[in-house]
């Protein structure tokens, strides 16, 4: 969900069978995030994130939720994404861009609407669980869908648009400014191709987003049997 480009025809083409995510990946965009190399790292990538996303990845090892499959948690308030492997090992994490709208769902039919057409408010980045699998979008890109029918992707962030200074805005040391794009997460290149791709580049993999307005009980309500879960694993 980016800025409308001149340069790439999908932003200004109403969806078809194949549709073009909000915001189109570039071809080389630069690097943002880093592996997870120490329990110490972990702990402390872990506190800065938000209860909601804490939560959940507790929720998804005390589950399984994942189901052996690799996961990344977007945490909203923060502006930031964990992936896990498919055993709930958290081994990376990056800044992300989010959609400029504050909100936890997609309009309806705003998967089919033309850029031009879609309001400030509809460009929220939609809360809850996903199945994420990478597939073509059109002019034939590779993305990582996460909510195919509203349009909404994983991608390496875009640089289309100089003034939307998405590169500063990811390196940025707040969250503040990391609402940009129309609903798409973007990411850093670096960590996307070396990271995050390989991972799920095989049979894809879940993505779990924390709500902006929502409650998480609302969103994600299996996670308030994360107590007993909890209990039943050290019993």
């Amino acid at each position: 969900m980016a800025t409308p480009s001149a340069a790439l025809a999908a932003k200004t083409a109403r969806v078809t069978a194949k549709p073009a995510p909000r915001d189109a990946p570039p071809a080389q965009p630069p690097a943002a995030g880093g592996p997870v190399k120490t329990e110490g790292d972990r702990l402390a990538i872990m506190a800065v994130q938000s209860e909601a996303a804490r939560r959940i990845a507790a929720w998804v090892v005390a589950a399984r939720d994942n189901g052996g499959r690799p996961y990344v948690v977007i945490d909203k308030p923060t502006a930031s994404l964990l992936l896990f492997d498919g055993k709930g090992v958290l081994v990376g994490q990056a800044p992300v861009l989010l959609g400029i709208g504050i909100g936890d769902d997609s309009t309806p039919g705003v998967g089919g609407k033309e850029l031009a057409d879609i309001g400030p408010a509809e460009r929220t980045t939609p809360a809850g669980r996903y199945i994420a699998k990478f597939g073509r979008a059109f002019g034939k890109q590779r993305v990582l869908w996460v909510d195919y029918a509203n349009s909404v992707a994983l991608h390496a962030v875009i640089t289309t648009h100089k003034a939307e200074r998405r590169i500063e805005r990811l390196l940025s040391p707040t969250p503040d400014d990391n609402r940009i794009s129309f609903g798409c997460i973007n990411v850093g290149s670096r960590f996307y191709a070396n990271q995050l791709s390989p991972m799920f580049r095989k049979a894809g993999g879940l993505v779990y987003i924390t709500p902006d307005t929502r409650s998480l009980d609302d969103v994600f309500p299996r996670v308030r049997l994360l107590q007993y879960l909890s209990q039943a694993r050290t019993n």
